[in-house]
């Protein structure tokens, strides 16, 4: 009998526990990880095109002095709505964000702010002002 033990070959329960325990503890660090990554992933698109669009907007007011007004006077518009930027839909479209999501208030000649609307992608709404000052988002 004691023959027959010694040649069966495999992995205990006590080995087995030992192994699910480690990679519990791997899941557990790594999953929190992960998602923090993706999260500043996001944000990082959502700056990016935020940045363009300012960059755009810097060159129009050294051109004009002052900031296109929206087509809609002290309301938001889609960047895309603002014409004289020359923004095409497809160069605002991201992977996490369309170029629906970004929008352009004119506050006064000097001023304005970029919203990229959270959706279901950010904790909050991105803001961008024209001195380049982000908040909100998952900063």
């Amino acid at each position: 009998m004691n023959k027959l033990r010694k040649s069966q070959s495999g992995f205990s329960l006590v080995e087995l526990m030992i192994v699910l325990v480690i990679i519990g503890i791997l899941a557990a660090v790594g999953v929190p990880i992960y998602t923090g990554n993706i999260k500043k992933a996001k944000q990082s698109e959502a700056d990016a095109t935020m940045g363009m669009i300012r960059t755009q907007l810097r060159v129009y007011y050294a051109e004009n002095a002052t900031y296109p007004t929206n087509v809609v006077a002290a309301t938001e518009d889609a960047v895309t709505d603002v014409t004289v930027l020359n923004f095409v839909a497809e160069n605002l479209t991201g992977k996490y964000f369309a170029a629906a999501s970004y929008t352009y208030l004119f506050e006064t000649a000097t001023t304005f702010t970029l919203t990229c609307a959270q959706g279901s992608v950010l904790d909050a709404d991105r803001i961008l002002d024209e001195a380049g000052t982000f908040a909100g988002g998952n900063s």
